[in-house]
C-alpha cells in the first residue's frame, strides 16, 4: 500500500510541473520578423585581410629566398664566413682581403710558402700605442718615402739576430761586416768619421777625396796606410802635410823618388867637368824645410847653390 502511494504522489507532481511549464510558455511574448546577425569578418574587411595576408606571406618568401642568396654569395658555412675562417688559433683569411676601418690584432702571421702583403692605394701606416694610448712608435710607407717614427729603429739578422744597422737620437751604428756604397760620388760625410779600417772591394782602388777643403787623418797611436797590391798615392794642390809631433817620419821602400824638385848651381873647380853632363846630384835642405837638388861634387855643394833658400 505504501509503495502504490508513492508512485501516485510522485505522478501528480510531474504533471503539475509539466503543467506550470506549459503555462509559462504561453505567456511569453512573441517576436515576429525576428532579424539575424551574421558572425565573421564580410566584404571589404575579408578582402583587405586576405590581401594583407598574402603580402604578408610574399614578403616571407621573398626575405627567406634573399637570406638563401646572401649564406650562397658569401660562402657562410660552419666555420666562417668566405675567405674567413674561425679556427682555434684565431682568424684566418685565405685571398685579397679589403678593410675599410682600423683593425685590431695582436699578431698577423702568412701561410707556409707565402708572402704577406699590405697593400692601400695611399700608404700603410702601422702605429703602436702603450696602455693609455699614446702614440709610441709609427711606421708609415709611402709612394714617396718610408718614415719610421720612434726611439729606436733597429734592423736584426734573421739568422743569429745580431744588430745590422739601428739609429737613434744620439747616435747611428752599423753592424755589418761590410758597408758598400754603389754610388758614383761615393760616401759623403758632413763631420769627422771614426773608423778602425778602411778597405776597397778586391780589384778596386780606395780613394779618399776633399774637393774643396782639406783631409785630416789622425790617429792617438798613428795612421797606417798599407796598398799591399798597387800604389799608394797623395795627391793635393796646395800643401802636403806628414807630421809627427813625437815620433819620427819613417819612409820604408826599395827607391824613393822626389821628382820636380829645383835644381842648383855652382861653378865646378875644374873648367873641363862643367862640359861633362851632370847625373849625380846632393839632397839639400833650407832652412824652412824646402828640399832642391844640388849638383854632386867632391864635397857638399848645398851651401854654393843655397840661392835657392833665397827665392822661397
Amino acid at each position: 500500500m505504501d509503495r502504490s502511494t508513492n508512485l501516485d504522489i510522485e505522478e501528480l507532481k510531474m504533471t503539475r510541473e509539466q503543467y506550470i511549464l506549459a503555462t509559462q510558455q504561453n505567456n511569453l511574448p512573441r517576436v515576429e520578423n525576428a532579424q539575424l546577425y551574421p558572425v565573421g569578418i564580410y566584404g571589404w574587411r575579408k578582402r583587405c585581410l586576405y590581401f594583407f595576408v598574402l603580402l604578408l606571406l610574399v614578403t616571407m618568401i621573398v626575405n627567406l629566398a634573399m637570406t638563401i642568396w646572401i649564406l650562397k654569395v658569401m660562402n657562410f658555412t660552419v666555420d666562417g664566413m668566405g675567405n674567413l675562417r674561425v679556427t682555434k688559433k684565431g682568424i684566418r683569411l685565405e685571398g685579397i682581403s679589403e678593410f675599410l676601418l682600423p683593425l685590431y690584432v695582436k699578431e698577423i702571421h702568412s701561410r707556409k710558402d707565402s708572402p704577406l702583403v699590405l697593400q692601400s692605394d695611399r700608404n700603410v701606416t702601422v702605429n703602436a700605442r702603450n696602455h693609455m694610448g699614446q702614440l709610441t712608435g709609427q711606421l708609415t710607407v709611402g709612394a714617396d718615402a718610408v718614415e719610421a717614427q720612434c726611439k729606436r729603429f733597429e734592423v736584426r739578422a734573421s739568422e743569429d739576430g745580431r744588430v745590422l744597422f739601428s739609429a737613434d737620437e744620439d747616435e747611428i751604428t752599423i753592424g755589418a761586416e761590410k758597408l758598400k756604397v754603389t754610388g758614383t760620388e761615393g760616401a759623403v760625410f758632413g763631420h769627422s768619421v771614426e773608423t778602425p779600417h778602411i778597405r776597397a772591394e778586391p780589384s778596386q782602388d780606395l780613394r779618399l777625396e776633399s774637393p774643396t777643403r782639406s783631409l785630416i787623418m789622425e790617429a792617438p797611436r798613428g795612421v797606417q796606410v798599407s796598398a799591399a797590391a798597387g800604389d799608394f798615392k797623395a795627391t793635393c794642390r796646395k800643401e802636403l802635410h806628414l807630421q809627427s809631433t813625437e815620433g819620427e817620419i819613417f819612409l820604408n821602400a826599395d827607391t824613393i823618388r822626389l821628382g820636380n824638385l829645383p835644381t842648383g848651381s855652382f861653378s865646378p873647380s875644374s873648367p873641363s867637368s862643367s862640359h861633362s853632363r851632370q847625373t849625380v846630384y846632393e839632397l839639400c835642405v833650407c832652412p824652412n824645410g824646402k828640399l832642391y837638388l844640388s849638383p854632386a861634387g867632391v864635397g857638399s855643394t848645398c851651401q854654393s847653390s843655397s840661392n835657392i833658400c833665397l827665392w822661397s
